[in-house]
């Protein structure tokens, strides 16, 4: 499966303004190549009546322009492979013929104009757009540097909750404690449908801020038994497993022992654990999942239940980021790690 958002979609948008511009050139310069010009009379306008029109569109035609003109003496009549408003019975055009073969010909307005403009505004836009990640992503370096964490620090172990927002485009995320009291955040700033999402990562208890761009989720499917899937996205430019890696993260990820649907991920930091997680429904906290006895029971991706030690949040935030919005369940981007380290 292919994701036709942020990377995915540029690539996909350039691979059609390439082919745009390439059949336009081809069209417009080469498929003529040639051919003379000289002007036609139109004979006939009709309806064409095998053409579906569209019933939210007006007065939706298709029109067939029948025109003839003569070459060394012969008179030849054909249809027209263009049409426009200006276009009336007995007026004339100017075309191209082949003069091999004087009944193919190709009207002076030709289709291939209009795919060489449309294959460069949107190649114009696609590298706009890609500049401008560029700059955006340089300007967070410029401003804070590369992300550094806080060093481990342990304290008495609480329980605390990662919630997702759902029911908007904007959505992010946070941590609660028992209290619903925010401790941390990732609120969006700025949706983008192709470039990376702005972000504010918000520590209300060190009260910092932090500005970061999150690209959109990623997704390989090989739909094979032999080669696992791999979700990812983007922190700052860098893949978000090779982010975690370079900052000492290991998860041991399987399923929560008697609960088969439910994940479990036991997060270290160098060798020294974090936390263990456990995937919940949107009821993540308890009186909340006593009120939906069912829904608790079905995980939500997206919402889990910490158990931690940890009194520093920053790093442990990114990493069930991590798995919120890529959808993966192990540390290396794949899906089924977990059902191994399972049995």
């Amino acid at each position: 499966m292919w994701s036709f958002k942020g990377p995915g979609l540029k690539i996909f948008a350039s691979i059609i303004a390439v082919i745009a511009l390439a059949a336009g050139i081809w069209m417009t310069f080469f498929q003529s190549a040639g051919f003379e010009k000289t002007t036609a009379t139109i004979i006939s306008i009709e309806n064409d009546p095998d053409y579906i029109p569209d019933p939210t569109i007006d007065n939706d035609v298709r029109r067939i322009v029948t025109v003839k003109y003569t070459v060394d003496g012969k008179e030849y009549t054909t249809v027209l492979d263009s049409d426009a408003p200006t276009y009336s019975v007995g007026g004339t055009v100017e075309i191209m013929y082949d003069p091999k073969n004087p009944e193919t010909i190709h009207s002076g307005m030709g289709f291939g104009i209009y795919l060489m403009i449309a294959g460069g505004a949107i190649l114009v836009l696609v590298i706009g757009v890609t500049v401008k990640r560029k700059v955006s992503l340089k300007q967070i370096k410029e401003t804070q540097g590369e992300t550094v964490y806080a060093p481990s620090e342990k304290g008495e172990e609480r329980e605390l909750y990662f919630i997702t927002d759902t029911g908007t485009a904007k959505y992010g995320h946070r941590i609660e404690d028992k209290n619903r009291k925010v401790l941390y955040e990732a609120k969006m700033t700025k949706f983008a449908l192709a470039n990376d999402f702005k972000f504010d990562f918000i520590d209300h208890v060190h009260n910092r801020t932090t500005a970061h761009l999150i690209g959109h989720a990623e997704e390989t499917d090989w739909n094979s038994l032999i080669f696992d899937n791999h979700y990812t996205f983007r922190l700052d430019g860098e893949d978000i497993w090779k982010h975690l890696k370079r900052n000492g993260i290991t998860v041991d990820s399987r399923f929560a022992e008697g609960k088969i649907l439910t994940g479990s991920y036991t997060i270290s930091r160098n060798g020294e654990e974090l936390a263990y997680v456990e995937t919940t429904s949107q009821y993540v906290h308890e009186d909340d999942a006593e009120e939906h006895k069912i829904a608790n029971k079905v995980p939500v991706q997206g919402f889990y239940r910490i158990y931690t030690k940890e009194r520093n949040l920053d790093l442990l935030f990114v990493v069930i980021l991590a798995f919120a919005r890529s959808g993966a369940t192990d540390d290396k981007g794949g899906s089924r790690r977990m059902l191994f380290n399972s049995i």
